[in-house]
């Protein structure tokens, strides 16, 4: 036969038997407690009553009267009974000095001599005891009947122990079961507690919530992604390292509220909605966020949980993404007449017009090769001279001539390494995304691109100016424009208003500055001004080396 071990119990059931074990401990204590202390009570109140009665009849004048009388039992005997039922107590004996009773409950005892002692009675006083006499053990009162000063008779008063035993007794039955009813009701009490209490820890026992307790801690901690969770007022309940790196706070901030926090308003918006958000793009200082936010409920708003995903660099990636499909497609564009243009050349020579062949076969080869030579003339930087190389090509394409102005000079290995050349192609590209797209359509279609360093109050900086000739930014919208999410455009399929928004970020993330201005022939002039530091000598408070992030082109 085996046995079986029970397994740990639940927590609420093993506070459930605590519970009940207590309050059985206390009532028995309590139980006992008065059961001693009732009969010290009662043993005294039947002291307090039989010397009462003793001494209510030995000062009695018809007692005293009938101690005179040849045969004191015949007028005793009746009175002593009669005072026994109306006093309630177990006997009445009135007797001589020498301790012959004249009265007892029992008549056959009547002439024998009493059980007891006599000797204080018998100098004048009144005194009790406990003594086992002819009716068994009893507390009695024992006091002298007097006449004038001479002792003419003794009374003794008494109740017995198993009478007062008998009454502790009933008090006690009475005293359990009103214990055991609050015994039934505190164990009803704690049983519905703790079957609330099981519900909510899902009848987990102590070990096991310990070990979900450490399990939460190292899974918490070990995420990349970030966890926020808030309280029903929007206070930091929880964070874990992930999203303290993510939102960029230090020290507690578990029970500051979200508005506290020095986050950027659209994000500490999206915090403090009520409505839940899914997939929403935030920036900050240096990220670029995908949060989601799910309220707790249950019949009343608890709290919300928020998660956080860092797209910094996937953004960077469909960026250049977006950029190489632009390669593309001109190139095929580009490819396409090409061959049209070489089925005209060998169209000349088939002819016989070879001199004519060659004037046209070069002359696209030297407009191609001014074009190539004006860019790297005006910008020597390898990676922005491709990228300017690349938008003029997509500009084309759309029939917008994009130009690299006379004052552009930028040569190679100027920029320091605090100032990667993949932040100026986040800037510079995402310009000229939104100006082209601004200017396609427009009279004599331009885009004009401005690229060179100065110096201004001893501190030399670098100048990115991109204009157009589209409508313009509404002087209302000026700052507008720069929040992610604007934009005066329908929203294409990866959205729009992120552009501006990470140039921006871009830009004060290397302490520079982004403004928007009126064009001198029309259309809007954005204009990046960035400080030329030396290498490691990084934005106050940014982090260096943090990925550079390229949004979809045309979300102004």
């Amino acid at each position: 036969m085996r046995l079986s071990v029970p397994g740990p119990r639940s927590l609420a059931g093993q506070l459930f038997a605590m519970q009940a074990v207590l309050i059985a401990v206390v009532v028995a204590g309590y139980a006992l407690f008065s059961y001693v202390s009732d009969r010290s009570q009662a043993e005294e109140a039947a002291t307090r009553q039989a010397r009462a009665v003793a001494r209510s009849v030995a000062d009695s004048p018809s007692v005293l009267a009938a101690t005179r009388t040849a045969d004191p039992s015949a007028e005793l005997q009746p009175y002593a009974l009669k005072v026994m039922r109306d006093t309630e107590v177990d006997f009445i004996t009135i007797m001589d000095p020498r301790g012959i009773r004249w009265t007892h409950p029992d008549p056959q005892q009547i002439g024998q001599t009493f059980q007891g002692h006599t000797e204080q009675a018998l100098r004048g006083q009144t005194f009790t005891e406990t003594y086992t006499g002819t009716l068994g053990p009893s507390v009695r009162a024992v006091t002298p009947i007097q006449d004038g000063p001479r002792v003419v008779g003794l009374v003794s008063a008494g109740i017995r122990v198993e009478e007062i035993t008998q009454r502790v007794q009933d008090q006690l039955t009475a005293l359990l079961g009103v214990a055991a009813g609050a015994l039934a009701l505190g164990a009803v009490g704690t049983y519905v507690i703790n079957a609330r209490l099981r519900r909510h820890t899902h009848g987990m026992n102590a070990a096991e919530l310990s070990r979900m307790h450490d399990y939460h801690q190292a899974a918490l901690h070990a995420v990349r992604e970030g966890l926020l969770m808030l309280d029903g007022q929007y206070r930091v309940a929880l964070i874990n390292d992930g999203g303290r790196e993510l939102l960029g706070v230090a020290g507690d901030v578990v029970g500051r509220s979200v508005a506290e926090l020095g986050l950027p308003a659209p994000l500490t918006g999206a915090l403090l909605a009520s409505e839940p958000r899914v997939d929403e793009v935030h920036l900050t200082a240096s990220r670029v966020l995908v949060i989601n936010t799910s309220p707790v409920s249950g019949g009343e708003r608890r709290g919300t949980v928020v998660t956080l995903r860092d797209v910094t660099e996937l953004q960077s990636l469909m960026g250049e993404l977006d950029s190489e499909r632009g390669f593309t497609q001109a190139l095929r564009s580009q490819a396409h007449e090409a061959a049209n243009r070489l089925h005209t050349v060998v169209s000349l020579i088939e002819l016989g017009r070879a001199e004519e062949a060659v004037e046209f076969a070069t002359a696209e080869l030297e407009l191609a090769q001014a074009l190539t030579d004006q860019v790297v003339a005006a910008v020597s930087e390898p990676v922005l001279a491709a990228l300017l190389l690349g938008k003029t090509a997509q500009a084309n394409e759309r029939g917008v001539e994009l130009m690299v102005s006379e004052e552009s000079s930028l040569d190679d290995g100027l920029l320091p390494e605090s100032l990667p050349a993949r932040d100026l192609v986040t800037i510079l590209g995402n310009l000229i995304d939104n100006a082209v797209d601004a200017a396609q359509g427009s009279v004599r279609a331009r885009v004009t691109v401005a690229a060179y360093t100065r110096t201004s109050v001893d501190t030399p900086e670098l100048v990115l100016r991109v204009s157009d000739t589209g409508p313009g930014v509404d002087p209302e919208h000026a700052e507008a424009v720069f929040q992610r999410g604007f934009s005066t455009k329908p929203a294409g399929p990866g959205g729009r208003g992120l552009g501006l928004a990470l140039v921006r970020q871009t830009s004060q993330r290397h302490g520079g500055s982004l403004t928007v201005a009126e064009a001198d022939g029309g259309g809007a002039e954005f204009e990046v001004r960035l400080p030329l530091r030396e290498s490691g000598t990084a934005a106050e408070g940014v982090p260096s080396g943090v990925p550079a992030v390229r949004g979809a082109g045309g979300d102004a």
